[in-house]
């Protein structure tokens, strides 16, 4: 599946996408629980979650060191409570798929719809993105405060992941 991603990826045609998934089917729950359970358990927060668990799940080629970049977003941008870093790390993943890598590439307006897409879900959603004001019931590090973070991080990994699918075309299962 490596093979497969990278010649989609960097390929110029995002219609040739579909015919290199044909006997894959991505499943969107266990994106989203594996994601819940790297945070739950410990091993990341949010952004970091969501950017190991499609690595896996898309088999990425990509080294840790993205999620080392990713670690620069949980708790609200850097525990600055701003914006939320499980729609960072799920715009991250969009970026990865429909984003430029070449200068003046017209690729990042598709990028920047999705993510703004991404943005108005979770904002309709849940009435903000700042980590503050969604966080403002809870004690920083409580059950309750981890738990919400936890649901974010699935959700948005789920969310993500299915949109990446729909605009590839790709099968997935619910």
């Amino acid at each position: 599946m490596i093979n497969k991603l990278k010649s989609i990826i960097f390929g110029p045609d995002y219609s040739e996408m579909q015919k290199n998934f044909e006997d894959d089917i991505i499943d969107l729950s266990s994106i989203k629980e594996k994601a819940e359970n790297y945070y739950q358990n410990g091993d990341f927060y949010c952004s970091e979650s969501i950017i190991k668990t499609f690595i896996e799940e898309f088999d990425l080629d990509l080294p840790d060191d993205v999620i080392a970049m990713a670690s620069a977003f949980p708790v609200g941008m850097g525990n600055s409570g701003c914006s939320c870093g499980a729609v960072i790390g799920a715009q991250m993943m969009l970026g990865y798929f429909f984003g430029r890598r070449q200068a003046g590439s017209n690729k990042v307006n598709k990028t920047m719809e999705l993510s703004a897409e991404l943005h108005d879900y979770f904002r309709e959603e849940h009435g903000s993105l700042c980590c503050r004001v969604l966080t403002k019931d809870y004690k920083l590090g409580s059950k309750d405060h981890i738990k919400q973070c936890v649901d974010f991080t699935g959700e948005m990994a789920y969310v993500a992941a299915e949109k990446i699918c729909k605009e590839l075309e790709i099968e997935y299962k619910e």
